[in-house]
């Protein structure tokens, strides 16, 4: 893959687009888009729901806060909100 090219931009209604070069076309329909100083630097969105359950899956068993919490009691009743 080339290291840098020229990419052409246009307007399309009152957003700015930019034509990729074929060495840079980009899976998917959407990409995260971010700036780093005057660069702006656009990374795919890959997500895979399958993969994603399927090590949720590996927890399954797993006892959430097994220990319990660790809370400070609760306030007792007598206590005061507003001044009276």
């Amino acid at each position: 893959m080339a290291e840098w090219a020229t990419a052409k931009l246009f307007e399309h209604r009152d957003n700015q687009a930019v034509q990729l070069p074929d060495e840079f076309l980009l899976p998917g329909k959407e990409v995260r888009v971010r700036r780093i100083g005057r660069a702006v630097l656009l990374e795919p969105i890959h997500f895979d729901v399958k993969a994603w359950l399927a090590k949720l899956r590996e927890y399954h068993d797993v006892p959430f806060m097994e220990d319990g919490r660790e809370q400070p009691p609760m306030p007792t009743d007598d206590r005061k909100y507003f001044d009276e």
